[in-house]
């Protein structure tokens, strides 16, 4: 089979998307040749900037010499995006064959979409024999696929209200859910300052040696692109460093990075880790493209912490533009908060529908605005028709050379189509 066959297959494997749990994964896995003696892991966990995290713990990481493997998701455009060798994509046929033997030992374990792809990602892991492998959890931590390893370092860049319905209503019980991941005797960083009591209580219980931000390390902007990192080495002394450079991701993930490298190779240097912090790219987290001269700005922000800071960066990036926002959800989301914090930017709103499984009808938020008095918002059938509507306005706009821009946003749905697109 080629890749899309595999997909395909990797879809009828389970009666449900998302069914939480370490047994099938575990029985599975005890029958595949995995083996990470000579292999440092890094778990991330968190409810928004997992996948940016990776990403610079993977670029610092090479920088200094070391080779790295990553494993995140969802992907954007292709399959190949979740799995990375070093800096290089894995290929279509690397992925069969790991696809191949999985399902070699499967036997009538029935295995989710995830945790197929987990075990196969671990399987051409193991062959490729990296320094350090970097895991993104998928959802929780506890019971996710990715804690059938033992992390040598975990991470938990944040916890906010988000996939309610699996982890709990609060933050203190999907705080508890997310540090699963953490280990006796191994450290595990917070990358916030408002921890919930859970996920100390937790550390405590398990006996992690827990890194907290504004305690253990912090980080404070320098410059107008230059910021500075303070930190703990482990033995417990401090280390500073300076004019590290400021790139599209938050500060306290940059921070959290910087910590967990700061741990795994205290050898890498301060060059080495502002080169790797510079280097680091995520497609969709304030992504910047150009599409026929308009600026465009791509986030797959899709709940209300991550909306906060997508509306706060846009704010400092782009005063006084105009901002056309083109948006789209899914169902399960808390989208009318993410609304609510959107519409501090005052944009022309171009609301669409998602028609895929959960995906929320474009009439919904456009009636939402409506009853908020938002007057400067239109409604298409699908992201394709809202996007072209938008680009057309800001191009005319800059014809009349005004300043806009274009912000996708709402999904990873919403910005994939809109990359596909340009």
């Amino acid at each position: 089979m080629n890749l899309e066959e595999w997909l395909e297959y990797l879809e009828q494997c389970h009666p449900s998307t998302i069914e939480l749990g370490l047994d099938r994964i575990t029985r599975v896995a005890e029958k595949l040749p995995i083996e990470f003696q000579d292999t440092r892991i890094i778990t991330v966990g968190g409810t928004n900037g997992k996948g940016s995290t990776v990403s610079m713990l993977s670029a610092i990481l090479e920088e200094g010499g070391y080779t790295t493997a990553c494993y995140t998701s969802p992907h954007l455009l292709v399959y190949n995006e979740r799995v990375k060798l070093g800096t290089h994509l894995a290929t279509d046929a690397q992925l069969c064959q790991s696809f191949a033997a999985v399902e070699a030992v499967r036997g009538d374990s029935q295995l989710t979409y995830f945790e197929f792809g987990t075990l196969a990602a671990l399987q051409l892991f193991s062959e490729y024999k990296p320094d350090f492998i970097l895991l993104e959890v998928g959802l929780g931590g506890r019971l996710d696929a990715v804690n059938i390893l033992d992390p040598d370092i975990a991470i938990l860049t944040n916890v906010a209200l988000d996939h309610t319905d699996w982890l709990g209503e609060t933050r203190e019980a999907i705080g508890y859910e997310k540090a699963g991941i953490f280990r006796k005797a191994k450290p595990a960083l917070v990358g916030e300052i408002d921890i919930p009591e859970s996920v100390v209580q937790f550390a405590s219980e398990t006996g992690a040696k827990l890194y907290a931000s504004g305690n253990s390390f912090s980080a404070q902007q320098s410059g107008e692109q230059l910021w500075a990192w303070e930190g703990e080495t482990s033995e417990g002394s401090r280390i500073e460093l300076d004019n590290l450079p400021l790139n599209n991701y938050p500060l306290d993930n940059c921070a959290t990075a910087v910590q967990a490298v700061t741990l795994a190779a205290p050898e890498i240097n301060q060059l080495q880790i502002a080169a790797g912090l510079g280097k680091a790219d995520l497609p969709g987290r304030f992504q910047r493209k150009e599409h026929d001269g308009v600026g465009i700005i791509l986030d797959v922000a899709h709940n209300p912490h991550a909306a906060q800071r997508l509306t706060e960066k846009m704010r400092a990036e782009f005063p006084n533009y105009s901002i056309h926002l083109v948006v789209a959800m899914l169902a399960d989301k808390n989208y009318q908060e993410v609304l609510t914090i959107n519409n501090m930017l005052e944009p022309h709103w171009y609301v669409a529908g998602i028609h895929e499984d959960r995906g929320l009808e474009g009439k919904i938020l456009y009636n939402l605005l409506s009853d908020a008095g938002v007057d400067k918002a239109q409604c298409f059938d699908n992201v394709t028709e809202a996007y072209t509507a938008a680009h057309t306005a800001v191009k005319s706009l800059q014809d009349q050379h005004k300043e806009a821009v274009i912000l996708v946003t709402g999904s990873f749905f919403t910005v994939s189509t809109v990359l596909e697109l340009i």
